[in-house]
């Protein structure tokens, strides 16, 4: 086996298991990764430098074929009603297959972190079967200082080989594609998918395991500090406008896509970002939309000109699931460090195709929590294969496929630092206004930015506010340079009655989904319920 690379490491990959192998590429540098997938076939350079590729048929996360071990540690630990199981027997079978077919192959591995903070970090170790894959996740998490190699000890080790065909009945598992995960041995295993977000996400569903036992909340969110060093926290399910309303030129970025809370403060799991590009412009995205034209970025499945290579954002011929995948340093305004002192403001973004709520409501902390555990927006049709018409979506602590454990304990522990560090929260709807899709319009986007400086800068807190009928959160009357009657949803409606009927059902939703949780809730979360007013009904 042959090994190269500017840090070799000195605990072998023969750890996992791994035999036998072909040429293995450890820690290369990014012009060298870079230089092998193009010389490979792995993808082309795109006008402006950035690295175009594409996955196949798999141009998302494969969720339906991820499963966790069931075993001694794992069965009173693990949320089963969220994470399907895989035998000791299977996996033990799948672990020997995956081993027997690296065997011979040219891979690349990678040593980095998952955190920013030294004494919650994970150290993991990524082995590739592509040069692109090993760029990617060199980006997306955080790469060691020199003297950090020297003695760098895996905790976390994932292998991801995607010329692997799993046997669902050899295997105990639902098609050819597999993500499997150990979290006794901190293993995963990757199979049959292209799409380079599986791997990072297996990073965060990981840390979302280990995190809580260590009293550190591990979240789904953006984060970015202002210029009085207050940070805040954006939470938000794809589409809402997590990266985007995060990536702001006053602000410093800390990360868009992951993070943790714990006793010093919030801390990035990544060292790059991972944002959408479909529709992506200058005009509307400058920060995002810079580091497309940057050499060596990472361009998944976005349509490229083959004659100019130019990429196309507003094609959606490959999926609505483009992005752009770049390291933090490619932000103008990013954090150094990826730490920040605890947050003043917590934002969570919902994109409510109904044209229901308001642009943005301030909520009390039991109200925080409920609508945290609910993680609620609606999608529409073209932006999901299978959407027809509008959906209404609930994605408990706005990221239930990455959520090993109960609701509830990631719940508790928001609330506690929330109540412990004085945290302001506020719901925006960055999704419909005047009517539902279709006959509404998207909310502005400079409406929602001058909302959010306002609730960021403390000046929100001085508006007057009035108590919305359906959910019980405060909502501001007048807002300077604002509409007020964008304020209240209800106004923007040529059909009040029409709005009303929505309202209704929609608070149905809120309270149908809600039911499974209600046995893991105080009573004041509970009553932070929306309800139907006596005068609607």
């Amino acid at each position: 086996m042959k090994q190269t690379g500017p840090h070799i490491g000195t605990i072998g990959i023969e750890t996992s298991g791994l035999a036998n192998l072909g040429h293995v590429h450890w820690n290369d540098d990014e012009e060298t990764l870079y230089r092998n997938a193009i010389d490979r076939g792995e993808g082309i350079a795109a006008a402006g430098g950035a690295l175009a590729v594409t996955t196949g048929q798999h141009t998302g996360r494969s969720a339906s074929d991820k499963f966790v071990l069931f075993d001694a540690t794992t069965r009173d630990t693990v949320w089963w009603d969220n994470n399907k199981s895989i035998s000791q027997d299977h996996f033990d079978t799948l672990r020997t297959d995956f081993l027997a077919h690296a065997e011979g192959r040219e891979l690349f591995v990678q040593d980095l972190y998952g955190g920013a903070d030294p004494a919650h970090r994970l150290s993991a170790r990524v082995v590739c079967e592509f040069a692109w894959h090993a760029l990617f996740i060199r980006y997306l998490l955080r790469v060691p200082g020199e003297a950090d190699y020297a003695s760098f000890d895996p905790e976390l080790t994932i292998i991801n080989l995607p010329s692997f065909k799993a046997d669902p009945e050899r295997h105990g598992v639902r098609s050819e594609t597999v993500i499997a995960i150990d979290f006794t041995n901190k293993l995963v295993l990757i199979g049959n998918t292209e799409y380079a977000g599986e791997t990072k996400k297996s990073v965060f569903t990981t840390l979302n395991y280990l995190l809580p036992a260590k009293g550190v909340m591990p979240m789904h969110c953006s984060a970015n500090i202002g210029s009085d060093g207050h940070s805040a926290i954006f939470f938000g399910l794809s589409g809402t406008g997590k990266t985007t309303l995060s990536s702001d030129a006053t602000r410093t970025l800390i990360g868009d896509d992951e993070h943790g809370w714990s006793a010093n403060g919030i801390f990035n799991f990544e060292g790059g970002c991972y944002a959408k590009t479909i529709r992506l412009s200058a005009e509307s995205e400058p920060e995002i939309y810079s580091t497309t034209q940057r050499w060596g970025s990472v361009l998944e499945n976005v349509v490229v000109d083959p004659e100019t290579r130019v990429p196309d954002f507003d094609d959606a011929a490959l999926t609505e699931n483009g992005r752009v995948a770049y390291p933090m340093h490619y932000v103008a305004n990013a954090s150094d460090t990826g730490i920040a002192d605890h947050p003043k403001n917590i934002v969570m973004l919902t994109a409510d195709a109904f044209g229901v709520l308001p642009p943005i409501a301030r909520l009390d902390p039991s109200q925080a929590m409920y609508h945290f555990l609910s993680g609620y927006t609606a999608k529409v049709a073209g932006t999901e294969k299978g959407v027809a018409g509008t959906q209404a979506t609930f994605s408990t602590c706005f990221g239930a496929p990455f959520m090993p454990r109960h609701p509830a304990v990631y719940g508790r522990l928001l609330r506690g630092l929330i109540a412990g560090h004085e945290v302001t929260c506020w719901l925006v709807n960055t999704g419909w206004t005047g009517g539902a899709y279709g006959t509404g319009s998207r909310m502005p986007i400079k409406v929602t930015r001058q909302l959010l400086n306002a609730a960021l800068d403390g000046s929100l807190n001085d508006a007057e506010m009035r108590t919305d009928p359906y959910f019980g959160f405060e909502v501001p009357v007048e807002v300077p340079g604002i509409d007020t009657d964008i304020l209240n949803p209800r106004l923007t409606w040529t059909d009040r009655e029409a709005y009303d009927a929505q309202a209704m059902a929609l608070v149905q939703m809120f309270v149908d989904n809600f039911e499974k949780f209600e046995p893991h809730v105080d009573r004041d979360v509970q009553a932070a319920a929306p309800t139907v007013p006596i005068a609607a009904e």
